[in-house]
């Protein structure tokens, strides 16, 4: 196991270093700059804030210092956010952002396998037509559409929550993005968790176990479920980085005080560190999960972990 470990962290290493060299250069490439402002500032004044932040060095050691400080675990300064740097930013607005992916993935999972059991074991009856139409719906309508949805309804019509804020991060402030969040993954876990479930119903280790007389809460729950769960343990670790990556568009519209109000900001600010820095949190937590992932397919799965 350990082994597996750690070639899986060894291959990671290089495509992390694609990831940051496609940003740097594409953030580079961007028109515009940070200092290019709606009143231009003089050109002594200009000239000595590119020194400051060796924005006037060629591109290419430009780089390879950024590198060096990302090695460090140094994500630079941000040029626009005046007495910050990229590590404090993400250090205060990351609790929020893993706070709001955490439980959305939760809830997704929960619901989504949840839902796909019970439309598999009722197929082809109005439980089954009425879970798949619900998970199409989920499916069509993006998060940033329902989210303002939802808003009017439980928020301006009926007043139950609050619109916008973080608040004192209690469960009033968290449910609307949360669910906003989750509702396009429920759909998907759902459709898949039901497919898988009623190909593995008809395996042939599931009738063995009903021929030896054992309940059949006992058979889905210790037997087809285990097997049905293969492909949605697959699917979670892009599921996960998806919620958290948008969790950036969730985070504008609720205006909570997350990664991705600094890396919308950042982005139309041109302020290529912190963009660079919510991308490497974004890149190293895909990594982590997929191998994550891949540990929990092993335990589900004896042949994986012979393997």
């Amino acid at each position: 196991m350990r082994g597996h470990l750690g070639r899986r962290l060894v291959v990671s290493l290089p495509t992390l270093l694609v990831i940051v060299t496609l940003s740097f250069f594409m953030m580079r490439l961007a028109p515009g700059g940070p200092f290019d402002l709606e009143r231009p500032l003089p050109p002594e004044i200009l000239a000595n804030v590119q020194r400051a932040y060796h924005l006037d060095q060629p591109l290419w050691r430009q780089y390879l210092t950024y590198l060096g400080g990302v090695a460090r675990g140094d994500l630079g300064p941000s040029y626009r956010t005046k007495d910050f740097s990229v590590n404090e930013l993400l250090a205060e607005g990351a609790p929020a952002s893993f706070r709001l992916g955490t439980l959305a993935l939760l809830l997704a999972a929960s619901l989504g396998i949840l839902a796909g059991v019970i439309a598999a074991l009722r197929q082809n009856t109005l439980t089954d037509y009425g879970v798949m139409s619900l998970a199409m719906v989920g499916i069509a309508i993006p998060n940033f559409v329902m989210s303002p949805l939802l808003t009017l309804v439980f928020g301006v019509w009926l007043g139950w929550l609050p619109v916008a804020g973080w608040g004192d991060g209690g469960w009033r402030f968290l449910l609307l993005p949360v669910v906003s969040l989750a509702l396009p993954q429920v759909a998907r876990i759902a459709r898949l968790t039901r497919g898988s479930m009623i190909e593995v119903m008809s395996a042939n280790y599931v009738r063995t176990a009903r021929a030896k007389g054992l309940a059949e809460r006992i058979v889905v729950a210790r037997h087809a479920l285990k097997g049905a769960l293969l492909p949605v343990v697959s699917y979670l670790g892009p599921a996960a980085a998806a919620l958290m990556t948008g969790s950036v568009v969730i985070e504008t519209i609720f205006s909570l005080p997350g990664i991705g109000r600094y890396f919308v900001q950042a982005a139309l600010d041109r302020d290529y560190t912190v963009v660079m820095g919510v991308v490497i949190v974004y890149a190293v937590m895909i990594i982590l999960l997929n191998l994550l992932v891949d540990l929990v397919y092993g335990l589900l799965d004896p042949k994986v972990s012979l393997a």
